[in-house]
């Protein structure tokens, strides 16, 4: 089994982005003309894995699709990504998770996100992948599943001395504080951050008050994304919090940056295990700085030869 052992597994969703652009967003009741429409991949937890596959991690993905279009088109997405499939499963009681969005001329948008078979991952999956789970090198969980899922993930896999990364997206202000303990590195965005602490990270000072408030709750690491102005990084016991810059690029689409920075992150992690964390992040902004200068969400994830061979 260790032969064969993940570098990084990915417990979390799939989602199919059905996606209108249009000049404005219609009023209810009105039907209007759009001028492209484009069906994506995306789901926090498919993102994540698929960034860390490009970089050349050995991944394997733990998620529920429905037994329907949407859900073969996913399957073969995650082979022609060099994604592991042995523990996707299909199911006939949902549909795959989908999310419809309508984006107007000035980039604003509107989005209904039904999570279908991604609530359907319990239990009985996690044991399946449990061998795997617990011989891989990192294992990374969102909530965009059902919460007691993911943390059933992160506990197994710390059980087994594997690496644990947690994005707490989308937040949820009543977390459950095992989340925090389970958490090698819980790494979550300015807007996550003030929903669990319940006070501003508007700047990089904030962030350094709030991530020393998620470090206090058990977690080992802490990471606060911040946008154009990189990220924060704290670790226990010392708690010292340092300030990882962001490169300068010019984003023509920042979807999906913050799950790039945690597919990367993952990657580094498996693969550079003696690297300081505040050197991880600083390369994990190099890639989604990439990311968010081309379109789309996985489309826009770069692969390892398209990045400087000093990041490796």
């Amino acid at each position: 089994m260790t032969d064969g052992a993940f570098d990084v597994m990915v417990v979390g969703s799939c989602m199919t982005d059905l996606v209108s652009q249009a000049p404005r967003l219609p009023k209810a009741g009105e039907t209007i003309h759009g001028h492209k429409f484009f069906i994506g991949f995306g789901g926090k937890g498919a993102n994540q894995c698929i960034q860390a596959a490009r970089l050349g991690a050995k991944t394997a993905m733990v998620c529920k699709v429905g037994k329907d279009f949407f859900g073969d088109n996913y399957i073969q997405n995650f082979k022609d990504n060099a994604v592991h499939i042995d523990f996707v499963r299909q199911t006939s009681d949902a549909a795959t998770g989908a999310a419809s969005i309508i984006v107007n001329s000035a980039g604003e948008n509107a989005i209904v996100i039904v999570a279908g078979a991604n609530m359907l991952l319990g239990s009985a999956e996690l044991e399946r992948a449990h061998p795997a789970i617990s011989h891989a090198k990192v294992l990374v969980c969102q909530l965009e599943i059902s919460p007691q899922t993911s943390l059933q993930a992160l506990r197994m896999a710390q059980e087994n001395k594997v690496k644990t990364i947690f994005n707490p997206a989308p937040a949820i202000p009543d977390l459950d504080t095992g989340f925090y303990r389970a958490s090698d590195v819980f790494c979550c965005n300015e807007t996550e951050a003030e929903l669990l602490t319940g006070s501003s990270v508007a700047n990089v000072e904030e962030a350094h008050r709030a991530g020393q408030e998620l470090l206090k709750r058990g977690c080992g690491s802490v990471i606060i994304t911040l946008g154009p102005l990189g990220c924060v990084v704290l670790e226990a016991p010392e708690s010292i919090s340092k300030h990882v810059p962001a490169p300068a690029v010019t984003a023509v689409d920042t979807t999906g940056a913050g799950d790039s920075f945690i597919g990367a992150l993952a990657f580094y992690m498996a693969h550079y295990p003696t690297m300081p964390l505040e050197e991880m992040a600083r390369r994990a902004n190099q890639v989604a700085g990439v990311s968010v200068q081309a379109d789309g969400t996985q489309t826009s994830y770069p692969f390892r030869k398209q990045l400087p061979a000093e990041l490796f």
